[in-house]
C-alpha cells in the first residue's frame, strides 16, 4: 500500500498537468481562474479555493474568482494591505498555514467562504521577484496536519502558473484601456471640432443655419442639408452628430452619385455570403454599421427611382434585408441627406418619389452659397489658413489686402473653392505669408469682373454686432474706397479716431 505522502505527490503532479491545460486555453481572465478553482476541487481536494486580486488603482485585494459562495457577496469583499489573513498575506508577501482557521486572530470570515475546523492554505501569487499581484487561498479536505506542508508547496506552484496568466490579463487590460482612452480622447477632439463655435461665419444667414442645428440636434428627426456644391453641407451634417445624443455612436457616410445600383444596396444594406459573384464572405451596410448613430447620404438626389423605393422602406420601417438574405434586420439610424438639386421640380418630373421626398424633408436646412455672404470670407480664410498651416508644417498667414481681393470674387464653387485657391497660394509663398501677390500668382484676379477688381460688390452691414471692431472698421474702408475720412464718417468718428484705430488693428491700409 503506497505510503499517503506519495499518493498526494501523484495526485498534486496530475492536477497540475490538468491546470496547465487550463492555463494554455485560448480564454479570459475569470475563466482561467474558474477553471483552475474547479481542477483543485475535483482533482487534488483543495475545496473552497478563492483568488483574490490586487486592484492596481485602490491597492486592496478584491475576490477575482472563487469555487463557492454567494457571488453577490463575493463582489463587496475588498482586503487592505495587511488587514486580515489575505491582507497579510499581500503585505509581507509568504504562504500562510493555518491548522484550524476558526483559531485564526486574523480571520475576519467576510465571505462566508471557509469552514472553520478546516486548515487553511494561503500563498502570495507574483511573477518573479515582483511585488504579488494576489492572493490564491484553499482549503484542504481533511485536517492532516502532517501533509499541510506539502499542500502548501502544491499551491505555491498554482500560484506561479497563475502569476503569468494574471500579469498577461493586466497588460492586456492595461492596453485596453489606453486604447480606450484614446479612442475617447479622439472622439472629445472631433467632437470639438465640430462644435458649432469653431464653424467659421458669422453672418445673419449663418447664424441662422446653426441656430437650425442646435434645435435639430436635440431630436432624432430626419434631416435634409441643401444647398451648392462646396458650401459645407458634410460639416453641417457633423455638427448636427456630434452636438447630439448619439454623438457617442458612429456617423457613417456614403456619397449616393458615387455608386450605381447594385454596389449601393450591398453598401447600405450589406450582403450574404455567396448573394453574387465575388460575395465570399457576410458584410454588414452602412445601415447596420450605423446603428445607434447617424447616416449621412451625401447626394441624396441622384439615386433611381428603383432604388428610392427599397429606401423609403427603411426610412419608414426602420428594417431592411441584406442582398441575399431573407431574414428581416431592425436599426436604430437617425438620416441626414443632402443635395445640391432641386428636389420639387424632380418630384413634378417624376425623377424622385413625392413620398421620399417629404420623408427626408421633415427638417430641412439650406446652406446659402458664399457669394451670399461675403462677410464670412474674412473669417472661412483665416481658419482654412489654420487649417493649411497645420497640414504643411509652418507658420502661415493671411494679410488684409488678400482678404479684400478675396471678397470680390463670387466663388461658383464656395468653400470648396476658397479653400483650394487659398493652398495655391500657400504653395506659391516662399515666405509663409499669403499676400496679394500670392493670390495673383493663383490666377483669381484675372477671373474677376473689371468693374470689381476694386470695389467689392457686396455690403457688410457696419452694425452688425457679430462683427468685432477690427472687421467694421475694414468694412468700413472697404466701403469708402479706402478713403479713411469717407470710412470715418460711415462709423461716426473723427479721422484721428480711425487713424488710431487702423495703426492698433494692424490693418494694411491698400494705397490706389
Amino acid at each position: 500500500m503506497a505510503d499517503p505522502q506519495s499518493e498526494l505527490s501523484r495526485i498534486h503532479l496530475d492536477t497540475l498537468y490538468q491546470v496547465s491545460q487550463v492555463l494554455s486555453a485560448s480564454q479570459g481572465l475569470r475563466e482561467i481562474l474558474e477553471g483552475v478553482l474547479r481542477v483543485l476541487h475535483e482533482a487534488s481536494g483543495m475545496h473552497r479555493g478563492m483568488v483574490s486580486l490586487l486592484d492596481p488603482a485602490s491597492g486592496e485585494l478584491m475576490v477575482g474568482a472563487a469555487h463557492d459562495g454567494v457571488p453577490e457577496r463575493l463582489q463587496k469583499v475588498r482586503y487592505r494591505p495587511g488587514e486580515g489573513v489575505l491582507g497579510a498575506i499581500l503585505a509581507q508577501p509568504e504562504t500562510v498555514v493555518v491548522r484550524r482557521i476558526a483559531d485564526e486572530p486574523r480571520f475576519l470570515d467576510r465571505t462566508g467562504l471557509y469552514a472553520p475546523e478546516l486548515p487553511f492554505i494561503g500563498v502570495p501569487i507574483r511573477a518573479g521577484d515582483e511585488h504579488p499581484v494576489g492572493v490564491l487561498a484553499a482549503q484542504p479536505a481533511r485536517a492532516d496536519e502532517a501533509l499541510l506542508g506539502e499542500r502548501a508547496r502544491f499551491l505555491e506552484m498554482v500560484a506561479n502558473l497563475l502569476a503569468q496568466s494574471v500579469r498577461r490579463a493586466w497588460e492586456v487590460e492595461q492596453e485596453r484601456r489606453a486604447l480606450t482612452d484614446e479612442r475617447d480622447r479622439l472622439r472629445r477632439e472631433v467632437r470639438g471640432g465640430y462644435h458649432l463655435d469653431n464653424v467659421a461665419g458669422h453672418s445673419r444667414a449663418m447664424r441662422r443655419v446653426f441656430d437650425q442645428v442646435r434645435q435639430v440636434a436635440k431630436w432624432h428627426t430626419t434631416v435634409l442639408i441643401r444647398g451648392e456644391t462646396g458650401t459645407g453641407k458634410e460639416l453641417i451634417a457633423h455638427a448636427i452628430h456630434y452636438n447630439s445624443s448619439r454623438a457617442q455612436a458612429p456617423f457613417i457616410k456614403l456619397n449616393c452619385a458615387a455608386l450605381p445600383d447594385n454596389l449601393l444596396e450591398s453598401e447600405l444594406f450589406g450582403h450574404e455570403k455567396g448573394a453574387f459573384t465575388g460575395a465570399v464572405a457576410q458584410r454588414k451596410g452602412r445601415f447596420e454599421q450605423a446603428d445607434g448613430g447617424t447616416l449621412f447620404l451625401d447626394e441624396i438626389g441622384e439615386i433611381s427611382p428603383a432604388f428610392q423605393v427599397k429606401l423609403l422602406r427603411v426610412l419608414q420601417e426602420g428594417e431592411f434585408e441584406r442582398v441575399g438574405g431573407n431574414r428581416t434586420l431592425n436599426v436604430d439610424v437617425r438620416v441626414i441627406a443632402a443635395t445640391h438639386r432641386h428636389l420639387e421640380e424632380a418630384v413634378e418630373r417624376g425623377d424622385f418619389r413625392e413620398d421620399l421626398y417629404y420623408r427626408l424633408n421633415v427638417m430641412p436646412i439650406q446652406i446659402p452659397a458664399l457669394r451670399h455672404r461675403s462677410e464670412d470670407i474674412p473669417d472661412l480664410a483665416r481658419f482654412l489658413v489654420e487649417k493649411l498651416a497645420r497640414a504643411q508644417g509652418r507658420p502661415l498667414e493671411i494679410t488684409d489686402s488678400a482678404i479684400r481681393t478675396l471678397m470680390r470674387h463670387d466663388w461658383p464653387g464656395n468653400v470648396r473653392e476658397l479653400e483650394n485657391c487659398l493652398e495655391r497660394a500657400a504653395i506659391m509663398s516662399e515666405t509663409g505669408s499669403i499676400d496679394l501677390d500670392a493670390i495673383h500668382l493663383t490666377g483669381l484676379e484675372e477671373r474677376l469682373p473689371l468693374g470689381r477688381r476694386q470695389e467689392p460688390e457686396t455690403r457688410v452691414d457696419l452694425d452688425d454686432p457679430a462683427l468685432d471692431e477690427r472687421e467694421r472698421v475694414i468694412a468700413a474702408l472697404e466701403q469708402a474706397g479706402w478713403v479713411q475720412a469717407k470710412a470715418a464718417r460711415l462709423l461716426g468718428m473723427t479721422p484721428r479716431q480711425i487713424a488710431y484705430r487702423i495703426q492698433t488693428l494692424k490693418i494694411h491700409v491698400r494705397q490706389f
